[in-house]
This record gives structure tokens, C-alpha cells and sequence, in this order.
């Protein structure tokens, strides 16, 4: 019984066995994109609310394990701070994270989803190089 080694390192020039390719993901229809996104939850949502009841929309899109930014300058400070409360637990819940990603601009994200880097604000470095007592905002 002869053993060819040849015949097992060998290339055919058959790419067909391959499970997709690099041009099948690039032209994908932006339809189709969607619907792959809506079934493994990978989908990265833009909100404003504009009351406190609108957190449980935030929460339900983490929970179906999306990306949310929220965008809070539509709310007033106490509502805000509300909002931040409620999905600071959720996040809790569900081991994701959260990020200020600007001034009143927050990043929410599941397990699933890694967050790598930080956003720093103007505001932050101010206050670490200001020993006043000012209010800043959030």
C-alpha cells in the first residue's frame, strides 16, 4: 500500500469547498444584512428618548443582546439620571458594559458585544485639572 503524501498537501484549485467566501460577505444585499443581523442580535440602535418610559425599550434591545446608544440631551437632568439609574441595573443584569461616549451620550452594550478603548471628555480633564468645586455637566 503506497502513501502519497503529494496527494494530501496537494491543491486542486477547487475554492468551492470553502464555507463562503470574502466577495459572498461584501455582496450580501443590505436586505439581507438586516435579516442576518435581526437573527444573531448584532444590530448597534440609536435612541433619544425623551421620558423615563422609554428605558424599557433600551433594556428590551439589550436584552436581544443589540448595541444601543442613548442619547439623553432630550431629557431633563433628573430624568436623565434616571434613565442612567435603571440601565446601569439592566446592564448589571445581563453582565454587559456601559461607556459615556460623550456629554449626555452613552454607550450600552451586552455580554456579547466587546468594547474596546475609551472616549475621554473635555469636562473630565477640566475637573481632574480644576480643584473648584463646579458643577459640571453630566
Amino acid at each position: 500500500m503506497a502513501f502519497n503524501i503529494k496527494k494530501i498537501f496537494s491543491y486542486d484549485g477547487d475554492d468551492d469547498n470553502l464555507n463562503g467566501t470574502e466577495d459572498e460577505y461584501y455582496t450580501t444585499s443590505e436586505a439581507e444584512a438586516i435579516k442576518e443581523a435581526d437573527k444573531s442580535g448584532n444590530k448597534m440602535i440609536l435612541l433619544e428618548p425623551r421620558a423615563f418610559s422609554e428605558s424599557q425599550q433600551i433594556a428590551d434591545h439589550l436584552k436581544n443582546r443589540n448595541s444601543v446608544v442613548v442619547n439623553l440631551k432630550r431629557v431633563t437632568t433628573d430624568q436623565a439620571k434616571r434613565i442612567i439609574d435603571f440601565l446601569s441595573g439592566v446592564i448589571y443584569a445581563i453582565g454587559g458594559s456601559m461607556q459615556k461616549i460623550g456629554v449626555g451620550i452613552y454607550l450600552c452594550a451586552p455580554k456579547n458585544v466587546n468594547v474596546q478603548g475609551k472616549i475621554s471628555d473635555e469636562a473630565e480633564k477640566n475637573a481632574k485639572n480644576n480643584t473648584n468645586d463646579e458643577e459640571l455637566d453630566w
